[in-house]
């Protein structure tokens, strides 16, 4: 039989610990502060920044929302995530994806600076990811690789298949895969024979958007399948994957809902609360800086 991987169980617990730790620092008034911003009203974009929000409350974090209309011009958003930015109260800024189609939101998410990128979409995340350097890394695929940790899946010299290079998912999981020891093979639009590189990995990853892409002719015996997407359905939620008749082939698999999702939430919780005590630390560095200066500034000839 196939081993359902409970994401929520997972989301659960580091959730939880999340809220120890803020609950923890709050008496030395360091609580972490998240600000989603949401532009206009798409409902599945409402739903998405509700649940977060509801998370920052859980979290014991503090709430900075900002709703503004579907009309708001790219100035006014763009003094918006500023005004954030300049606020030390606020650890971390979320843009909820997507904006109404006339912004131009990589433009907008580069306003966000990179220590406050909680989704660490902007260019300077992805150059930090790149390096290997300390930053905030995309929940999504920072999600994914908590999942297979949380599970023991060893990633030093196993083949992963990344099916998707889109930048939310496919680009910076290659990079955290990579980066743990794995072998990344990663398929796209544009690969030919897409089981070809898929059945020989001991982990296929499924990040494009296409409903039911992946079937048993793409999975080898044994092999743990992570799905990333989800479609809603008449009959309900769906992946990237047809996990019915992955039964009793995928040794381990995600379900839709309940695998990969709660994990992007739990991993948004631990980027505000690094956020938060990353920006504490450069603050005591300026600090220690500081007095150091002032000794120096002491002991000269001309004091």
């Amino acid at each position: 039989m196939t081993t359902m991987i409970d994401g929520t169980r997972i989301a659960r617990r580091i959730r939880a610990q999340v809220a120890a730790e803020v609950a923890a620092a709050t008496g030395a008034g360091a609580i972490p502060g998240l600000a989603t911003v949401l532009v206009g009203d798409d409902p599945a974009s409402a739903v998405y920044v509700a649940a977060k929000r509801r998370a920052i409350g859980e979290a014991g974090m503090r709430d900075f929302h900002r709703h503004l209309s579907a009309h708001a011009t790219q100035d006014e958003v763009a003094a918006v995530i500023d005004e954030l930015a300049a606020d030390p109260q606020v650890s971390g800024i979320l843009l909820q994806l997507p904006l109404p189609g006339r912004l131009d939101a990589v433009a907008l998410i580069d306003r966000i600076p990179v220590t406050k990128d909680v989704d660490g979409l902007t260019t300077a995340s992805a150059g930090l990811l790149a390096r290997g350097e300390r930053g905030l890394r995309p929940c999504t695929p920072s999600g994914v690789v908590e999942l297979l940790d949380a599970e023991g899946v060893r990633l030093k010299s196993a083949h992963v298949a990344v099916v998707g290079w889109g930048e939310l998912v496919g680009r910076p999981l290659t990079q955290l895969l990579l980066r743990r020891g794995a072998t990344v093979s990663v398929a796209h639009e544009f690969t030919t024979d897409l089981a070809a590189v898929t059945r020989p990995a001991d982990i296929v990853v499924v990040a494009t958007g296409v409903r039911g892409l992946i079937g048993p002719e793409h999975v080898s015996p044994g092999a743990v399948v992570i799905d990333v997407g989800i479609h809603r359905t008449p009959s309900g939620l769906t992946g990237d994957v047809r996990s019915a008749e992955l039964d009793g082939i995928a040794g381990r698999i995600t379900p839709v809902p309940g695998g990969v999702g709660p994990m992007t939430i739990a991993m948004l919780m631990v980027n505000t609360l690094l956020a938060a005590r990353w920006s504490a630390e450069r603050e005591d560095v300026v600090a220690q800086e500081a007095s150091g200066m002032s000794g120096m500034s002491g002991n000269s000839p001309a004091a």
